[in-house]
């Protein structure tokens, strides 16, 4: 009995140190699926990567064929379907199976409420078959929490680059300015402290011209007003958008929806904020606006001139964006992630794999150096460790760029980032958010400017559009289209 029990234990031991002895390998799940390298699986993967983020791509799926891929019995497969939209309508057409639409990719990029209703039609592969509770420790919780669509455990959708908002500065033209009027990148923490800065910069550009009343310029500009609204309530301790398990409650508070039109319609209209050109960046360098919040992936495409009657470089600031006077220090969660079609168990394990070689450390930060997304791994958001694989690998970042994620990742431990989750109709609620009240701001503000070109002082021109009785009228029709659009 002494013996029997001795050589358990040894077995015991020996085993333990099979698994956690030096140079053990991390525990995979297979779900009990084997590839045949001689007989590789084929996968396909739709995205919308262009320029240097597909070349990007494209080198590290072809470094992905040539080793794990070989060894594994895997062969990946990249295909741009152009833009975001061009990406979604084939995805779409694919699903519902149009004349003419290619068969379903393996892979795709998705945001969340398009994954959610590819998911609803069983189209998608629970990834957690595929994943140990390791491996998704090893990312950062928020970004694998985005693609749980219930309460049920099932992982739809997987992180592979992630983006939030920052604030980006004329640099350059901000400097007499703040000068000039006594004002500080302090006041610019806050949305109420960019209203106010916007004020004094409209009135010190219209002095600049004393012979020409009311031609003061905008400062500021915002990329994404769906963000402005989920994030500025959610800052705000509510939260616009309660879905749980893919049905929503609307919870549009009155009051904080008026404090959100305070600090955007109104100085819209005023002129002290502007949007122009398609993006507010391109505003930037037409020197219409002097600072914008926008996604950290922007950042690459703040301009380095600004292109007027005469052309002149400029410098840039990037500060965290502005939040909500007295609100929670939240900030938004975005970027699309990668969902897997369900098919067979070789193909969505194949499929699995590729996701884990491609957002592994290394590989992850070699990405995201072409694109100002932050990567997804725990391990890879420090300033160390994207300074080591740059250098490892002799990479060319934008400056700009690097710039970005540095603030990203340094102000990360005091920032909790926040996204809605997936409800039935929420890309077209969230459209709501987006174009609702810009639109209005927009033609208000033509409206006002035609008034004052025909001789009437901006201020009195303003005056109807900014009163209780005008918020109450958007107020209600907003109100009404977001219901139109969760319950269509």
């Amino acid at each position: 009995m002494k013996k029997r029990a001795i050589a358990a234990a040894l077995a015991a031991v020996m085993a333990l140190s099979a698994l956690t002895g030096c140079g053990a390998k991390k525990e995979e799940k297979s779900a009990g699926v084997k590839l045949d390298p001689s007989n590789p699986v084929s996968l396909t993967v739709w995205h919308y990567y262009n320029g240097a983020q597909q070349a990007a791509f494209d080198e590290l799926v072809a470094e992905f064929n040539a080793t794990v891929g070989t060894e594994k019995g895997i062969y990946v497969e990249g295909y741009s379907q152009g833009s975001v939209t061009d990406l979604e309508k084939a995805v779409s057409d694919s699903v519902a199976e149009k004349v003419g639409a290619q068969p379903m990719p393996d892979i795709f990029s998705t945001y969340a409420d398009t994954a959610y209703s590819v998911q609803q039609q069983g189209k998608l592969a629970d990834l957690s078959t595929y994943f140990t509770a390791e491996e998704l420790g090893e990312y950062i919780p928020g970004y694998i929490d985005e693609g749980y669509f219930g309460n049920d455990g099932k992982l739809y959708l997987f992180p592979v680059a992630k983006s939030t908002e920052i604030m980006m500065v004329n640099a350059t033209d901000w400097q007499p300015f703040a000068e000039a009027t006594g004002s500080t990148k302090e006041e610019l923490a806050t949305i109420e402290g960019v209203v106010a800065v916007a004020e004094r910069y409209y009135a010190w550009t219209d002095a600049q011209t004393p012979d020409v009343p009311d031609d003061g310029k905008a400062f500021y500009g915002r990329d994404s007003m769906s963000n402005y609204f989920i994030i500025g309530m959610k800052q705000m301790g509510t939260e616009i958008f309660d879905a749980v398990n893919g049905k929503v409650t609307l919870r549009p508070e009155k009051d904080k929806i008026r404090r959100l039109w305070d600090n955007y319609y109104v100085p819209y209209v005023k002129g002290w904020f502007g949007s122009f050109l398609k993006f507010r960046s391109d505003d930037v360098k037409t020197g219409d606006i002097l600072a914008y919040t926008g996604s950290t992936s922007s950042s690459m495409y703040f301009p380095d001139q600004v292109i007027r009657e005469e052309s002149k470089p400029i410098d840039y600031m990037i500060l965290p964006a502005p939040i909500m006077a007295n609100g929670e220090q939240w900030n938004v969660q975005q970027g699309a992630g990668m969902a897997v079609t369900k098919s067979d168990a070789a193909h969505e394990f194949a499929a699995c794999e590729f996701l884990k070689w491609f957002t592994a450390k290394e590989n992850n930060l070699r990405f995201v150096c072409e694109s100002a997304y932050s990567p997804v791994r725990k391990d890879a958001n420090t300033q160390a460790a994207l300074d080591e694989i740059i250098k490892a690998k002799g990479l060319t970042i934008n400056p700009k760029a690097y710039d970005c994620l540095v603030a990203v990742m340094n102000n990360a431990d005091s920032t909790r980032f926040y996204t809605t989750k997936c409800f039935e109709n929420g890309y077209a609620t969230r459209k709501v958010l987006d174009y609702n009240l810009s639109d209005r701001a927009k033609a208000d503000k033509e409206a006002i400017d035609a008034l004052v070109a025909a001789g009437t002082p901006r201020d009195e021109a303003t005056a109807p559009y900014v009163t209780d009785d005008a918020f109450e009228a958007w107020y209600t029709d907003f109100c009404a289209a977001l219901e139109n659009a969760a319950n269509r």
